[in-house]
């Protein structure tokens, strides 16, 4: 006989049964497969979703990048080998996110989270959104605090700030890789994020390994080499930028390191290109420029409460042509200062090779005291001047007493040539800085 009872337990074990059952996912098929671009229908969902597609092994990770009437574009993040025509697709969240924390600090992974030190998966993460936790401008802290990178002519001549976005201009060869390597080891930072995107494998097992040196345990590195996918370079950057916000949200004064600025725009041109978006200026889409303007804005200080993330960005020249640069007129216009490096002088045997009549830190008349910008000022006076008149110096032109200020630069190059040289291991404060520039004019400032 049946009874109450009977169909309320009934009833209690079908809701059970219905609970645990799994949900119905909803999958896709591949239609066609074209450079590095899928089509895909019967999909629902927004651009920047992480996608897998079923292959003969498992499971191949792609992000949607856009739409067409009925099919999805997608880009594979580990490339196009392995993916058949008809391969089912599935959503897997929505919005991507890097899981972050202070356990990181000493691990090298690549652009997809993974370690590539050999070590067991770090603990104790939280994810972090990949496109950033923006900032109402009104809540950031202002830049008024200096940032000792320990490197003597930066300190002294281009003073950079807590949270300033600087941009290190360079051409192939020139030596930006060492001057990194002292500004990771000297800089006054809680925490060094450090992303190689786009480098030569054999230079990022290099650079870990003679270069970090001792600051390692306390920097977090992501490597995406030339070989790896458009999208994996991009989510290289991406996830370096999240775990600087993420630690920059606990109180850190974290340096983020990305090298470089160049390679990330190439590869969102790649995607960009790849998704039907017309070139531009060189070949850049538009939306790479904006995306750029996009990244930069993630560094800088916190809101109240927070730390602040001091950024360095790389910037390739071609030809060491740093006007006719897409990138590099873009790096200037959106960073708050620029540091360029000079091939004449790295020739000349001056390391670390800084065109200081080139460089410059915009927020520097703010975080120094008058006499060190008087002194900077003359110094770059000297130095422009010096410059000015080198194809005459080197004919046997120029007949002293002519020209005061080429004197006065003749007279003090050897004591500014020393302010400007530093040996890699050695470390340049602040304090130091000064005292060496306030010695290049003795006791006249």
């Amino acid at each position: 006989m049946i009874t109450l009872e009977s169909l309320n337990r009934r009833a209690t074990e079908s809701l059970r049964t219905a609970l645990a059952t799994p949900p119905v996912r909803r999958y896709g098929r591949v239609l066609r497969a074209n450079g590095e671009m899928l089509r895909v229908s019967g999909l629902h969902a927004p651009i920047g979703a992480r996608c897998m597609i079923e292959q003969a092994d498992g499971e191949a990770a792609a992000e949607i990048i856009g739409f067409e009437a009925g099919v999805m574009l997608m880009m594979p993040e580990q490339g196009m080998r392995g993916i058949m025509r008809g391969a089912r697709v599935r959503v897997e969240t929505t919005e991507m996110a890097a899981m972050t924390g202070p356990a990181l600090l000493g691990r090298i992974l690549e652009a997809r989270g993974n370690a590539l030190d050999g070590g067991a998966a770090p603990e104790a993460l939280t994810p972090w959104p990949m496109q950033g936790c923006p900032i109402n401008p009104m809540a950031r802290a202002r830049i008024e605090m200096p940032f000792d990178v320990g490197v003597s002519a930066i300190n002294a001549l281009a003073t950079l700030g807590r949270g300033m976005r600087v941009g290190l201009f360079a051409g192939s060869g020139v030596g930006k890789t060492t001057l990194l390597g002292m500004m990771a080891r000297h800089a006054r930072a809680d925490a060094v994020v450090l992303a190689m995107i786009g480098e030569r494998g054999r230079e990022i097992r290099e650079f870990i390994e003679d270069h970090l040196g001792a600051a390692r345990p306390r920097a977090v590195v992501i490597a995406s080499p030339a070989d790896d996918t458009p999208l994996a370079r991009v989510h290289g950057a991406y996830r370096a930028a999240a775990i600087a916000e993420s630690l920059r949200a606990e109180g850190k004064h974290v340096l983020l390191l990305v090298d470089s600025l160049t390679r990330l725009a190439m590869a969102l041109r790649e995607i960009g290109l790849a998704a039907g978006e017309p070139p531009a200026n060189k070949g850049y889409p538009p939306s790479v420029f904006g995306a750029l303007s996009a990244y930069a804005e993630r560094a800088g200080n916190g809101g109240p409460g927070q730390g602040s993330i001091t950024a360095i960005y790389t910037v390739l020249v071609e030809g060491d042509d740093h006007v006719g640069d897409p990138v590099a007129d873009t790096a200037r216009a959106i960073l708050d200062g620029h540091i360029v490096l000079s091939r004449a002088m790295a020739e000349a045997a001056i390391y670390p090779p800084i065109d200081i009549s080139a460089s410059l830190s915009r927020p520097m008349p703010g975080l120094v005291t008058k006499e060190h910008l008087q002194l900077a000022g003359r110094f770059r006076a000297l130095w422009a001047r010096k410059r000015e008149k080198q194809d005459i110096l080197d004919l046997g032109a120029y007949a002293p007493g002519r020209d005061a200020l080429l004197d006065e630069a003749l007279q003090r190059m050897p004591s500014m040539e020393n302010l400007l040289q530093q040996d890699a291991a050695s470390r340049m404060g602040l304090d130091e800085s000064l005292a060496k520039m306030q010695a290049v004019f003795g006791n006249e400032a």
